[in-house]
């Protein structure tokens, strides 16, 4: 039984994993100077550069991913792009006021999507792809 949803439930994940980068990344586009204005807060000092990489993974690369195109590579980009957040967006390690359990719980927020991502880039889109539809094999 398992195995008849299987890839019913990896597009699904896949789905699931990708929506929140493409909400926000799309709010990022529409806010685009709130976006930078939040980056500077973060303490970057170039900050339309994390801006244009955060739009370019919340939204293009995301999407890819929803639709199951080049699944597993950047699948694994997106692994890594959460656990950029996660280090840099959310040190609650440094947070010494009511902010503490809102870093937190968004750190460990952020390596749970990096686990999903990570486990999508080894078990791969499933039949309701791009890839498959194409054939494109992982590198």
């Amino acid at each position: 039984m398992m195995n008849a949803l299987n890839n019913e439930i990896i597009l699904v994940a896949r789905l699931l994993l990708t929506a929140l980068f493409l909400i926000f990344g799309a709010r990022k586009v529409r806010d685009y100077s709130g976006t930078v204005a939040q980056m500077v807060q973060e303490g970057f000092r170039i900050p339309v550069l994390p801006t244009l990489v955060s739009i370019v993974m919340e939204l293009p690369v995301s999407l890819a991913v929803a639709i199951g195109l080049f699944t597993r590579p950047l699948a694994a980009l997106m692994a890594l792009y959460s656990l950029g957040t996660a280090l840099i967006g959310h040190h609650y390690w440094t947070v010494k006021d009511a902010g503490y359990v809102d870093s937190m719980d968004g750190f460990y927020k952020d390596l749970a999507i990096m686990g999903g991502f990570l486990l999508l880039s080894i078990t791969g889109p499933g039949k309701y792809s791009i890839d498959a539809l194409f054939h494109i094999a992982a590198p």
